[in-house]
């Protein structure tokens, strides 16, 4: 019986590693969209949560059947409503006898007992992060953790939406209620464990958010989405061949965007950063001398080497172009490590025009360090 839960469990820690990466970029957005930076604490509950979740939704689902177009279970009807059933089952299958305390070690060994145990126990974590992290109320937990247990039951009656012929598992009222009582355990125990943890909702009392430093994360991030909205026009007018397409979208985006804007591109919006310069308000000056140092410089030299590669040049002259280019890259890179391992420094293109990165307030008011 204990084979029959550790499988699942062992399964979901497998594939942990794989959920987590994906589930890293949207919580690192909304965490910066919400607080500005990421506390560890935060991050930790959250990813014990995805992993619990997980483990939840493996339990209920595995083992698979062989097939997916399985047999139908061996029952008269794929649902049981009647509440307490599982008292029954108990009573039939169980060796123990009620005149007979020595006897009731028993139940710790028999299916239809360790069933109802475990059902109890799968969603008391789920309570448990209902009202440490999320703080909801009694009412709110138990509507969360019914809704969660309808979801497993609904997963398993309809042989998981539809991918096998038959359900393997059955749907149980039974499970809705041990379900619901397991929850409301966790909620209760949260509280007395909350004695000894961080509440979630006074994390952020004492952070002083002009005292912290943009991570390379944050800004990895605005850089990502900055760049995904500008690679389709750029490929766009490439094809056009307009001339000097990739500086018309540099200007464009980097230059008069964030002048307009005072510092803001979507990118920066969306995870609560701006640039800001040595006064109230960017200039163009500042602007031009960090955009032409960092795209126009660095990233153009780039592109031109990829452009030129379609055009009719020297061998020669690519294979000298190419050595400079890796040079150049070569110390573009370790500049950034230095810069990433040591917070003192500060990158050259920030340095040279004056300028950095600033968390804003909720309201988009600038917070400055």
């Amino acid at each position: 019986m204990l084979d029959f839960y550790l499988f699942p469990i062992s399964y979901a820690f497998y594939t942990f590693p794989i959920a987590a990466a994906l589930f890293t970029l949207p919580f690192l957005i909304v965490q910066y969209r919400r607080h500005g930076y990421i506390h560890k604490y935060r991050a930790l509950i959250l990813y014990l949560f995805l992993l619990y979740l997980m483990n939840a939704f493996y339990l209920i689902i595995l083992p698979l059947p062989d097939s997916i177009h399985n047999s139908p279970p061996k029952a008269e009807s794929y649902a049981q409503w009647i509440p307490f059933h599982f008292v029954t089952d108990i009573v039939r299958e169980t060796g123990a006898r009620l005149d007979s305390p020595a006897t009731y070690v028993r139940l710790l060994t028999e299916r239809a007992f360790l069933q109802v145990v475990f059902n109890v126990l799968l969603t008391v974590p789920f309570g448990m992060f209902m009202r440490h992290y999320f703080r909801t109320r009694w009412a709110a937990c138990l509507l969360c953790t019914v809704g969660l247990s309808l979801f497993f039951e609904i997963t398993q009656v309809t042989g998981i939406y539809g991918i096998y012929d038959y359900p393997y598992r059955l749907f149980d009222v039974d499970d809705l209620m041990m379900n619901a009582v397991g929850g409301m355990i966790g909620f209760v125990f949260a509280e007395w464990l909350g004695r000894w943890l961080p509440r979630i909702d006074k994390l952020d009392e004492r952070t002083d958010l002009s005292t912290r430093r943009v991570s390379y994360t944050q800004r990895a991030i605005a850089f990502l989405f900055d760049w995904a909205i500008l690679l389709p026009p750029f490929v766009l007018l490439s094809v056009a061949r307009v001339p000097y397409s990739y500086v018309l979208i540099v200007v464009a985006y980097f230059i008069v965007v964030p002048y307009w804007t005072n510092g803001l591109t979507f990118g920066k919006w969306l995870v609560r950063i701006r640039l800001k310069g040595q006064g109230e308000r960017l200039t163009w000056g500042e602007l031009i001398a960090r955009y032409g140092l960092l795209y126009l410089l660095a990233g153009g030299a780039n592109v031109a080497f990829v452009r030129s590669g379609a055009h009719s040049v020297s061998p020669i002259v690519m294979l000298l172009f190419a050595l400079v280019l890796f040079v150049f890259n070569m110390a573009i890179a370790i500049h950034f490590l230095r810069c990433l391992f040591n917070r003192s420094r500060r990158l050259i293109h920030e340095e040279k025009s004056g300028t950095t990165h600033v968390i804003t307030a909720k309201s988009g008011q600038v917070r400055t360090r």
